[in-house]
């Protein structure tokens, strides 16, 4: 057994449990180890039973540890397909009744005269204080286990923390971790924990230090393979020297289609937007291969840009492609550069390939792939198949670069013979920490966003509002507007208080007047269906669209005039900002409506930030100013880069260590050949792998 082999070679784990499993996004044992926990909870102080109806004035619902003595055995009742167990409690004139499904051998565990802590959710049912499925402890255990750390983990329905920390704690077991990949001397020098400590405190903590032992050295690590890798690439790519050269060479006067385009746009290309341009093509007339990152904020106008290359690459006589992380986006690219060209009469091959196609559809996109030598070729992930030949391929381009890997990234780039690299990106990192990240590449910077744009109205409230954030929807949407609505979870989480799309649609549904049509929409769907989701909502036959964060790079709707999003505190302030973004694409004014469900005075304080401004490089520098080291306890908050634990503002300095080691590294050994290194060497390896099997939805 190795981090490769299926979750389902662990005993316990049956055809259904794995499929549960694989809703997780778990499929190997490498999986399961690096499904880490959400973050952490210590045990409730022990509530004696008659002190709980004091606590519960101000709460439906509480969390409690009650220890209390058994006077009368429990009694077991058959219920609608099971038995069910009944325990009342009773001290002085309060009396709880605890129940428990599909559990009659506690009849023999629970005795009478002995003392026990049952822990779980309190609730009144009329005068009784009522348990389902509480734990039982005895009183000396608890004690002993109140300082212990417990993790918290994203479920999903039908696999519970108990199943999901069994197969951990098994996996743990069963895999030889033995060996650090990890030199010895960086581990020494930075004072980071073995690999094997690591993983087995992230997920059962021996204390707070041994947890924050563990969270340094597994976040040096995303850092570090992240930016090793690229620097490995950079390494190989430094010295090639290109074949294409872009019209007009040198000396040359001759009138490009781009600018023709610019010309008849009804709307004109900003400074920013301008010198980004001039700065592409420098390097398209260069000797040397483009590896440029846009990094521009939402609706600054990157989508222009890329075409304006890719139409040079056209008129140049080469093939161009654009890879977008969703086949929803790829979509959009294509509609918009058909139009542009036909609007212009210029009879340039546009090519969609994506993985909805149908095999028919998939052929005729490979024919003209390998018939037009200047075609414009647009899609997701499908680029980078085996099938996917090119004929010409001079210049590629990422969109949201932050969803694709290095190795992805890399794949592209050998579909053909050293062509041109564009990298974009909407999310906004400060410029110290785009270096790092994106060490590989020069920077270009698109500052201003178009005068045309309205500025989106934003607002943070709290959950008794959300009356009036419904009646302010009813009008937008009686105007003739669209909404969406962003949800943290896709469905209910056992040990997780957030509002879920699933339910949440169904609440909007009875909410709103009849004939507005809802819908939810999620990552774990289909993609077949989350297209046709999305293209009935850019039609308006859909008003409303609940949905997760899969919308952050959706497709565009001018008419939508709202975002709505529910728990915004537990996103980070980059990640509202780009939701944000989704609203404000029209001619009326949009909004946007955050709602905080918590009384925590830095959520509130973060939230304030997106009041005050619309510009993505501000919001990001001030989330950076706000955010120290140490909160371990909390919800990783950038949502950047698709790191597991790491955040890049929260972890810069971890980020920079990283940097500067896997410098260091490369400058000794550039290909990891050195005696000492086939461990690390492997690792990376395992990395790129693992980068190129995982589709970002």
């Amino acid at each position: 057994m190795d981090q490769s082999s299926g979750i389902g070679v662990l005993k316990g784990i049956g055809a259904k449990t794995e499929q549960l499993f694989h809703n997780l996004g778990v499929y190997t044992i490498g999986d399961i180890l690096l499904h880490y926990p959400r973050n952490y909870e210590k045990l409730p102080p022990i509530t004696p039973l008659k002190e709980l109806p004091e606590l519960m004035k101000e709460a439906e619902e509480l969390t409690a540890a009650i220890a209390a003595r058994v006077d009368k055995a429990p009694y077991v009742r058959a219920g609608r397909n099971m038995q069910i167990t009944s325990l009342v409690l009773q001290e002085g004139a309060v009396k709880a009744d605890l129940v428990w499904f599909r559990m009659p051998y506690l009849k023999n565990t629970l005795k009478t005269g002995e003392w026990f802590v049952f822990l779980g959710k309190v609730t009144r049912k009329g005068k009784l204080l009522h348990m389902e499925q509480p734990q039982i402890f005895q009183p000396e255990k608890y004690d002993s286990m109140q300082e212990c750390l417990w993790p918290c983990y994203a479920l999903t329905a039908g696999l519970g923390k108990n199943k999901l920390s069994q197969t951990i704690k098994k996996a743990l077991e069963e895999l030889d971790l033995s060996r650090d990949y990890l030199p010895e001397d960086i581990r020494a020098r930075l004072h980071l924990a073995e690999y094997n400590f690591a993983l087995e405190n992230i997920h059962f903590p021996e204390s707070e230090e041994a947890l924050e032992q563990a969270r340094k050295r597994l976040i040096f690590d995303e850092f570090f393979q992240f930016i090793l890798s690229a620097g490995m690439q950079k390494e190989q790519m430094e010295e090639v020297l290109n074949g294409f050269s872009f019209l007009p060479l040198d000396g040359e006067a001759q009138a490009l289609w781009a600018d023709q385009v610019m010309q008849s746009l009804p709307y004109q290309l900003t400074n920013a937007q301008k010198r980004t341009l001039s700065e592409i093509r420098k390097d398209l007339r260069g000797r040397k291969v483009m590896q440029r990152l846009v990094q521009g904020d939402v609706g600054s106008g990157k989508t222009i840009i890329a075409f304006l290359s890719m139409l040079d690459a056209a008129q140049s006589g080469y093939q161009s492609a654009l890879m977008a992380p969703t086949e929803v986006l790829a979509m959009q690219h294509y509609q918009t550069f058909t139009e542009l060209l036909e609007a212009q009469g210029m009879q340039i091959p546009v090519v969609l390939l994506t993985g909805s196609l149908t095999q028919k559809e998939k052929r005729r996109a490979y024919e003209r792939m390998q018939l037009y030598p200047n075609a414009m070729i647009v899609g997701t992930h499908a680029l980078i198949q085996e099938r996917a030949l090119y004929d010409n391929l001079a210049l590629v381009i990422t969109d949201e670069q932050h969803r694709f890997g290095v190795k992805q990234r890399e794949t592209l780039f050998l579909k053909g013979a050293q062509p041109h690299v564009l990298v974009m990106s909407a999310t906004p990192i400060p410029r110290t920490l785009a270096i790092i990240l994106y060490g590989d590449l020069d920077i270009s910077v698109i500052d201003e966003v178009p005068a045309r744009r309205l500025p989106v109205k934003s607002c943070v409230v709290g959950k008794e509002s959300r009356k009036t954030s419904y009646d302010f929807l009813n009008r937008q949407l009686a105007l003739g507007h669209q909404i969406y609505v962003v949800c943290p979870l896709v469905e209910e989480s056992e040990g997780l208080e957030a509002e879920n799309v699933t339910d949440y649609a169904a609440v909007l549904k009875e909410q709103l007047p009849q004939g507005i049509v809802v819908e939810s929409l999620h990552g774990k769907m289909k993609s077949g269906r989350k297209n046709l989701i999305m293209e009935q909502f850019a039609r308006n036959e859909i008003q409303v669209l609940v949905s997760t964060t899969v919308i952050e790079v959706g497709v565009n709707v001018p008419n939508a005039t709202v975002m709505m999003i529910e728990d915004a505190q537990r996103f980070g302030l980059a990640q509202l900002h780009q939701l944000r973004g989704r609203v404000g694409r029209g001619e009326s004014q949009s909004y946007c409506i955050m709602i905080n469900t918590t009384d925590s005075g830095k959520a509130k304080k973060r939230l304030e930030i997106l009041n005050k401004s619309n510009d993505g490089f501000y919001i990001a520098g001030e989330d950076l100013k706000l955010r120290g080291p140490g909160d371990f306890f909390g919800i990783r908050q950038s949502g950047l880069l698709e790191f597991r634990l790491g955040d890049i503002y929260q972890n810069a300095d971890l980020l920079k260590l990283a940097s500067q080691e896997a410098s260091l590294l490369l400058s000794e050994d550039r290909r990891l050949e050195a005696p000492g290194h086939e461990s690390l060497r492997e690792q990376i390896q395992r990395y790129l792998n693992h980068q190129m099997e995982t589709v970002n939805l």
